[in-house]
């Protein structure tokens, strides 16, 4: 089972995913690559891979990824490679990805893997607090930039099986694991079917 979460930048995607990968057994976490730089807190291969521009336009001619986008001026893509492998394990995939990529997986794979989409959802001065206590340093441009992303990301809520309101972190998480062991059983009474 691939499980996808997605939201605008500062919704708290990687906090929940690393709380969910903490607390629930038979996870894995499948990082994207991308062409932006790591921030403080990032190690290589845990949040994303990181590689240059050239690096990333070079996997794009080999189509090494199922998908791709150019997002706040930097790529971010789905290894195929990584993705079959962890896929191939058994193990539930939790992967947080914006929603043209989201929207991407989903025709590419929902014949071949179980997809359970989640949107967190933030309130835009929420979003705002978030962004400047994270520590990026961002001008007043890539503030605008991503703040102004909120509305289209909201605008693809109709993709997602389910959309969460993260104000409160610990009901978040309660919920996002409730709806994984759900799907869990809904998958095995759909196999024996």
């Amino acid at each position: 089972m691939l499980v996808i979460l997605s939201g605008v930048s500062g919704a708290g995607k990687d906090t929940i995913r690393k709380e969910l990968m903490k607390r629930l057994n038979n996870t894995t976490s499948l990082p994207s690559y991308t062409s932006r730089n790591p921030r403080e807190d990032e190690e290589e291969g845990v949040q994303y891979h990181f590689i240059t521009k050239e690096e990333f336009e070079k996997k794009i001619k080999n189509n090494e990824f199922y998908e791709y986008n150019l997002h706040h001026n930097n790529y971010y893509g789905t290894s195929r490679i990584l993705l079959n492998d962890k896929i191939s394990s058994g193990k539930i995939i939790i992967k947080d990805i914006e929603v043209n990529g989201t929207e991407n997986l989903i025709n590419l794979l929902k014949d071949d893997v179980k997809i359970v989409t989640i949107f967190l959802k933030v309130e835009k001065e929420e979003l705002r607090r978030r962004l400047i206590n994270r520590g990026d340093n961002l001008s007043e441009e890539e503030m605008n930039l991503r703040l102004g992303r909120l509305e289209y990301e909201e605008s693809k809520i109709k993709l997602y099986d389910y959309v969460i309101k993260n104000d409160d972190f610990e009901k978040t998480v309660q919920i996002i694991m409730t709806i994984i062991e759900n799907e869990k059983r809904l998958d095995i009474i759909e196999k024996e079917i």
